[in-house]
């Protein structure tokens, strides 16, 4: 390794010492596979394919305008992930971020939502991956079916991932290629030969505002961009396995908004301009549009060729996401709060990855895939967790950062706001609260009310749950690693040891 790489790394590492840890993770992701890494994780062909029927259907083609505020809003939050992230590079991303700016209980209450979103997102990326795979494996996309592909696409995940940071980092750039080329090529493809709509389709929203105004409409379909619209928080869930991770990390986290978001309005507006009969698409008698424009414009190998590209964005996908899990659960385990840790905090010698926290995530997963083969409504609801849980989350990071700002906080890494910081903030948290209760509120309101508010229900059992795991065993009094100490840092630059460390 050249010399100034080593000097960046033992720089580094004295940072991290500094914060409070030592670790033995290599750090061996450059900046563009950092990035590479949030990409595949937001994956915009993934948010796009996945929830493109779920959006014309709600509002017809104006829904591509909920990329727009959900980016804008989105990147607002993102802004505030830099200026912590940056002062607190390590790994695990949410969780230790909550513990710096606020204390334990609240950064515990915060990786439990998160890893719990993690665990079913990894379900339903790898469930909605599934019947995409399985006509090009020549089966009817049958439950059982599309059940067992789904599990061995974690399967395949957790092993690609076992083989250490270097390996991890070269799939998801690889992952990266073929998606953004392929997204490039689809819609230049789409955009010349397969064109069925003039532009003006965007702002027509007449077919789905059924005479009562478009607005509930497109608060309705905006579910398809705040789907599409995270995954950039990755890049510093492995903060500790890239080289200067305070400047690093925060512009991976800004190039995952730009790059992946602009890639999913490419792709959504060239698969609306694509779409040959309008009415048959937003009153819902074409199950699938993804695939009828496919198979209508590429044919059947053209399609089958597409939708390959598309599965390698399905399995970068859950790579990530099994990257981001894993090591928000080592961080969780050598602070020692949660059962096990002792078990869970090893990274592997040969790989120095967390290796029982990769299995466990891949297993809770297939657990989740599995029961849906019995319980595939309950499953359902579990799945639409991810989504919720995921802004759950960001928001309590946003809310932390908030707090800690009035007890004194003054980011002080490579990346700041600067006076900008506190309406940035304030401007973080309104998008977020509203994003929240637009995906909470009912779409409707003739069925039953579990079906309105499942959403609702689930994050409210995950918050019970945690709370009471929380209360009774006190996981967070376990250990002694810094926490609540964001202000006093921003004020003084004081440093602290980790536990139990000699003081040279």
């Amino acid at each position: 390794m050249p010399d100034r790489q080593g000097h960046a790394n033992d720089a580094d590492a004295e940072q991290l010492y500094a914060l409070g840890y030592v670790t033995k993770f290599n750090r061996s992701m450059t900046l563009w596979e950092n990035f590479a890494l949030g990409f595949t994780y937001l994956s915009p062909v993934v948010g796009v394919y996945s929830v493109f029927d779920v959006g014309m259907a709600a509002g017809g083609p104006p829904m591509i305008w909920s990329y727009l505020v959900a980016t804008l809003g989105q990147l607002l939050v993102c802004l505030i992930f830099c200026e912590v992230v940056s002062q607190f590079p390590i790994s695990g991303g949410l969780y230790p971020w909550a513990r710096r700016l606020v204390g334990k209980r609240w950064a515990w209450m915060a990786g439990w939502i998160y890893g719990w979103a993690l665990f079913t997102t990894i379900a339903a990326v790898a469930a909605g991956a599934a019947p995409f795979m399985a006509p090009l494996l020549g089966f009817d996309a049958t439950p059982r079916v599309t059940t067992t592909i789904a599990i061995a696409l974690v399967a395949l995940s957790t092993a690609i991932n076992l083989g250490g940071t270097k390996f991890l980092a070269r799939i998801a750039m690889f992952g990266f290629v073929c998606e953004i080329a392929g997204a490039l090529l689809v819609g230049i493809y789409l955009y010349a030969v397969g064109r069925h709509q003039p532009l003006r389709v965007v702002f027509d929203g007449s077919g789905v505002a059924h005479g009562g105004g478009y607005l509930a409409a497109f608060l309705a379909a905006a579910v398809a961009g705040l789907f599409s619209c995270y995954g950039f928080e990755a890049c510093g869930d492995l903060a500790e396995e890239t080289p200067n991770p305070g400047l690093s990390v925060p512009r991976a986290m800004r190039r995952t908004i730009y790059v992946g978001m602009a890639a999913a309005v490419f792709v959504c507006l060239a698969l609306i301009l694509a779409v040959p009969d309008m009415h048959a698409v937003t009153n819902g008698s074409v199950a699938d549009p993804v695939e009828r424009i496919l198979i209508t414009d590429f044919g059947s190998s053209g399609s089958r060729l597409v939708v390959l590209v598309v599965m390698i964005s399905f399995v970068s996908c859950i790579l990530s996401l099994q990257a981001a899990a894993s090591r928000l659960i080592f961080a969780y385990a050598r602070d020692e709060m949660v059962a096990g840790s002792a078990w869970l905090n090893k990274l592997a010698v040969r790989t120095q990855v967390p290796e029982r926290a990769l299995l466990l995530c891949g297993s809770v997963a297939c657990i989740i895939l599995f029961m849906g083969m019995f319980f595939q409504d309950a499953v359902a609801t579990i799945v639409n967790f991810a989504v919720i849980g995921i802004y759950a989350a960001f928001q309590m990071i946003v809310v932390g950062a908030l707090w800690a700002r009035r007890q004194g906080w003054r980011p002080a890494g490579q990346f700041t706001l600067g006076s900008r910081g506190m309406a940035v903030n304030v401007a973080a948290l309104v998008y977020g609260v509203a994003a929240i209760l637009d995906m909470l509120w009912p779409r409707t309101p003739a069925e039953p009310w579990y079906v309105n508010y499942a959403m609702s229900a689930t994050l409210a059992a995950v918050v019970a749950t945690g709370g009471a795991y929380m209360l009774i065993l006190r996981p967070y009094d376990r250990g002694d690693a810094p926490a609540g100490d964001a202000s006093a840092l921003g004020r003084s630059g004081a440093s602290t040891v980790p536990a139990g460390a000699a003081v040279e």
